[in-house]
Formats: structure tokens, C-alpha cells, sequence
């Protein structure tokens, strides 16, 4: 069992290193299969198809992502500490897989399957229970006032999303991001976690 966890492990890193490299939709299973050296039959066993692989890298990536902010949240921090160093994670986790284009846009089928896009909305969700777990302590804590903790979670998280949607529009039109756009989206999204979080005290 271990054995075979940590073969789908790699074959899911592999897919990572392909899908950043050059995007899900270039991407194909035999070319992974050729990456890992390892035979089509194999990566059909763990994986019966492309969407089933793209949903094991999802997980991955939302997995690492919120095994840094639960590390995070432990720290001691006021909440506008603690917000502004979730942007820096998302950010870094932004930069790092843009390629993989996973809140969509991409013509890749594969990216459109129920099962995908229900996973991706239960992260989401996931995510914005965090944040208001964060902002209810907050409230305890007397560092902001009393509000809707559920509602201005989505307010500020869809905020954040909108930025950078924004600056990406906004930007070079090229497929990724310059360095000057990414830079934008940091500086605007700590822009805007310090605003918000002064409009809520």
C-alpha cells in the first residue's frame, strides 16, 4: 500500500513539473508516461485518464496550500498579520502554478468535468471557512468588530480574486504574467487586506 502511494505520488509530481512547464491542455499522458519512465499501462492503473490525473494534482496543490496557512494561522499573530501572510502564500502558490490556468479559462476538456470543478468549489469553500475562522477570533479577540464573519470572508476573498483578474486583463496579454503584473497583484492584495481589515475595526 505504501509502495503503491508513493508511485502515484511520483506520477503526480511528474504531472506537475509537465503541467507548469506547459500547460494541462499540451500536455498529454503518454508524454508524462515518457517523463516518469514509466509504461502507459501503469499510468492508466493509477490514473484511468487525464481528468482523474488533473483531480490528484488539484488535491495536491490545495493540500500543500492549506498545510501552510493551518501552519501559519498557529503563530501568534493580529489578524491583519495573519491576512497579509495568507496573501503571501496564495501568491506564492499563484505564481508557481499559473500554468496549470485550474480557476479556467483553458480549452482543455478535461478541466470541465463535474467531478473537477466540485472539488475545486469544496476548496474554495474550504478556503473561505479558514479565512472566517480567522476573522471569528479576531471578533473574540476584540482586534475587529462584530460582524458576519461567513460573509465578509467571501467579500474579502472574492477581493482578492478580483484583483487579480484585473491586473491579469490589464496587463501584458501575453500567456503568463510579467514580473512587473505579478508584482501588481501582490502589492494591490496587501493593499487591500490592509483597508479592509482597518474598515472592519
Amino acid at each position: 500500500m505504501v509502495e503503491t502511494d508513493k508511485k502515484r505520488d511520483i506520477i503526480i509530481e511528474g504531472a506537475i513539473k509537465r503541467f507548469t512547464h506547459y500547460g494541462i491542455s499540451k500536455t498529454t499522458m503518454n508524454e508524462i508516461a515518457e517523463d516518469l519512465s514509466v509504461s502507459k499501462p501503469s499510468l492508466y492503473y493509477y490514473f484511468p485518464d487525464k481528468t482523474s490525473l488533473i483531480h490528484g494534482v488539484l488535491e495536491k496543490i490545495f493540500s500543500d496550500y492549506f498545510e501552510q496557512v493551518e501552519r501559519e494561522k498557529l503563530h501568534k499573530f493580529r489578524v491583519e498579520e495573519r491576512l497579509l501572510s495568507f496573501v503571501e502564500i496564495r501568491h506564492r502558490f499563484f505564481v508557481k502554478y499559473y500554468m496549470l490556468h485550474l480557476s479556467g479559462g483553458s480549452p482543455d476538456a478535461a478541466l470541465h468535468s463535474e467531478q473537477l470543478i466540485g472539488t475545486f468549489m469544496a476548496m474554495k469553500e474550504k478556503n473561505q471557512k479558514f479565512h472566517a475562522e480567522v476573522m471569528a477570533e479576531a471578533v473574540e479577540k476584540g482586534e475587529i468588530g462584530d460582524i458576519d464573519v461567513e460573509d465578509m470572508a467571501e467579500l474579502y476573498l472574492d477581493s482578492l480574486a478580483g484583483i487579480t483578474s484585473l491586473c491579469l486583463l490589464q496587463g501584458n496579454k501575453q500567456l503568463l504574467p510579467s514580473k512587473k503584473d505579478l508584482k501588481m497583484i501582490r502589492e494591490k492584495q496587501l493593499s487591500l487586506s490592509n483597508i479592509f481589515i482597518k474598515g472592519l475595526k
